[in-house]
């Protein structure tokens, strides 16, 4: 560590962000690998030492003797100025060299409100912006992440990106760069050589044009790279080893819990969830290997909790089998679980008593909308008779404490359905009070989380305008004064925020130089509300003469080709298509496991995703 790093480390508020040396951390001669990957995270170290994906990948490449990877994050406001004003460089946590040093640097993209985190972690690395201003000298710079099923904002910055699954496509990745070294290529050799992996979209092979009134009107590719990319995805998850180490973090990270993800993807098809549709089809992990895993995991790293983790843990198959092979050792390690997917409709006494036998944590659940008709708009496929049900179970428990998610601004609302939501919090409040068996001497307390929707790409609402900003305040303010409980709390997202989020996500290539000026102009942070400043995103986009609303509140035509035209993660667009006439109607779709809807996921597989017999 130099002279300058330790000052820098003693003048910011928390040193511990930037230190390494951690439990776990992976260290190794550089001149003995073939090739040096840097992890990087942009956003704080709290933030990506609680995202799983890293922690699997991490424990994947260092696994092999011939590759290293270290991790970054974006550094906090204090640290980025410290960092600027003593010439340090952004360094990996584990050997304290620069960005610059290493042959790739991969970002996972999470967030689209990270983006301009990753143009100053770029700057701080004294890493060109553009990919077509980077030498043979430069790092590779790659992404992963779900936004990538729509990087066309981020496609300048970006040598290779990958679409689906990194488990088993980075490591092709790497060997690719690492033959390609020996072999004597260049970098854009080795990158058309990229091309061919499964899931591999190199964005510098693709021309975009456009229509006069701004709509695309092709995307074609080149150099024999294939017109569509098809996401890469693992067939079967018993295949792929659960990491059974992870790097314990200095200070608490956001979720400072061991995790085991017992499933990927979802059945359920809820028409507003991005990630439901990107991680089809469902394929879950047998009982025995996740309890084995969840035991070598704990017992490594001394954590007491242990987070069973997926988009819907509730629907797997073997939960039962699961938690009681857990609850073998679990209590005498005094590890509790916890279960942060549960569904309304499938919430059980067992899994009340399973949960808590070790500690109770509080119960969250996401009826979404207020209204009977809303939630079948938006095929959440939930009851109120499931709500009252799932509610009493948790008072009976010893639950005194409810948190509810719900969206606004979805589409077909209306201020009826925003009543629905006060409606639904005051039931709860009240089923509370008329049962027998409600703890005594306590109150309840039903805190209501309300987001702002996003329409998001490869979903059945990517055709649908964002709300506008004007409408969702009356909203929020309406729900405000729905609510009669003091009981009842009430959050709601910044919708500024929200309607920057539906911009990027639904944009194209024509937005990289607003992130660039946005930059420069001193945003990064945008998701954190302290360092959010949307008069200049404003001033920016007017500035360069781009109309935000056309990217988050214009209707998007059937027949019109998006900026994700050529990147497909399995689900065809016809099916979002009847999936979006069918929500126009209140039409719900049955959950995948209980019949195929035809959504085209299966052919990633080579056949039916469930067994319907």
């Amino acid at each position: 560590m130099t002279q300058e790093l330790r000052a820098a480390l003693a003048a910011v508020q928390k040193p511990g962000r930037y230190t390494g040396g951690e439990p776990g951390c992976v260290y190794k001669d550089k001149d003995k690998v073939d090739l040096r990957f840097a992890f990087c995270f942009p956003d704080t170290y709290e933030v990506g030492m609680s995202f799983l994906g890293m922690k699997i990948l991490y424990e994947i490449l260092n696994a092999r003797e011939d590759i290293w990877c270290e991790r970054a994050f974006m550094p906090w406001v204090d640290m980025k100025e410290e960092m600027e004003k003593r010439g340090i460089p952004l360094y990996a946590l584990e050997s304290k060299d620069e960005l610059r040093a290493f042959d790739m640097v991969g970002f996972t993209l999470q967030y689209e409100l990270s983006y301009t985190n990753i143009l100053a972690m770029l700057d701080l690395a004294h890493i060109p912006f553009y990919a077509a201003e980077r030498g043979e000298d430069m790092p590779i710079i790659v992404a992963g992440g779900p936004c990538v099923c729509n990087g066309e904002p981020l496609a300048d910055f970006f040598d290779l990106m990958m679409l689906g699954e990194g488990e088993v496509q980075l490591p092709a990745v790497c060997d690719t760069v690492i033959q390609g070294r020996k072999e004597g290529l260049s970098k854009q050799e080795i990158l058309r050589r990229c091309a061919q992996i499964e899931g591999v979209y190199i964005p510098s092979l693709y021309d975009v044009s456009y229509l006069p009134d701004g709509r695309i009107q092709s995307v074609q590719s080149r150099d024999g790279a294939p017109a569509v990319v098809t996401k890469a995805i693992i067939r079967d998850m018993n295949t792929q080893p659960l990491p059974t180490h992870f790097v314990v973090p200095m200070i608490g990270a956001v979720h400072d819990r061991a995790q085991i993800e017992v499933l990927r993807g979802c059945v359920r098809g809820c028409r507003f969830c991005q990630a439901g549709f990107l991680y089809r089809p469902m394929r879950e992990r047998n009982a025995d290997m996740l309890s084995e895993a969840g035991r070598q995991l704990c017992e490594n790293t001394g954590y007491d909790e242990i987070s069973l983790t997926s988009l819907s843990t509730s629907d797997h198959s073997q939960l039962e089998t699961l938690l009681d092979d857990m609850l073998t050792w679990t209590p005498e390690e005094h590890v509790s679980m916890s279960l942060p997917s549960l569904r309304i409709d499938n919430f059980s006494q067992s899994l009340v008593e399973k949960t808590t036998r070790v500690r109770k944590s509080g119960l969250t659940f996401a009826p979404e909308a207020g209204t009977q008709r809303l939630r079948d708009v938006i095929n959440k496929n939930v009851t109120w008779d499931e709500i009252e049900r799932t509610c009493t179970l948790a008072f009976n428990a010893g639950y005194t404490s409810v948190k509810l998610y719900f969206m606004m601004g979805l589409p077909t609302e209306t201020m009826e359905d925003i009543e629905g939501i006060a409606e639904t919090a005051q039931r709860v409040v009240d089923l509370y009070y008329k049962n027998p068996n409600k703890p005594k001497g306590k109150g309840v307390s039903v805190s209501i989380s309300v987001a702002c929707f996003v329409p998001k790409p490869h979903t059945p609402f990517q055709f649908v305008p964002q709300d506008t900003m004007e409408s969702l305040h009356e909203k929020q303010q309406h729900l405000l004064r729905s609510v009669k409980s003091r009981k009842i709390s009430v959050s709601y997202h910044d919708k500024r925020i929200s309607f920057l989020e539906a911009v990027f996500a639904k944009g194209d290539r024509r937005l990289a130089p607003a992130l660039c000026e946005a930059y420069r102009r001193g945003c990064f942070f945008d998701g954190w509300d302290e360092h959010f400043h949307f008069d200049t995103w404003m001033e920016v986009f007017r500035d360069l003469g781009i109309d935000p609303a056309f990217y988050a509140n214009r209707t998007i035509g059937e027949d019109e080709i998006t900026p994700w035209e050529h990147l497909d993660y399995g689900v065809t667009k016809d099916y979002l298509i009847r999936e979006y006439h069918k929500a126009q109607q209140a039409k719900t779709t049955q959950p995948c496991n209980r019949a195929c809807a035809g959504c085209g996921a299966n052919h990633l597989l080579g056949g039916p995703c469930f067994d319907y017999r």
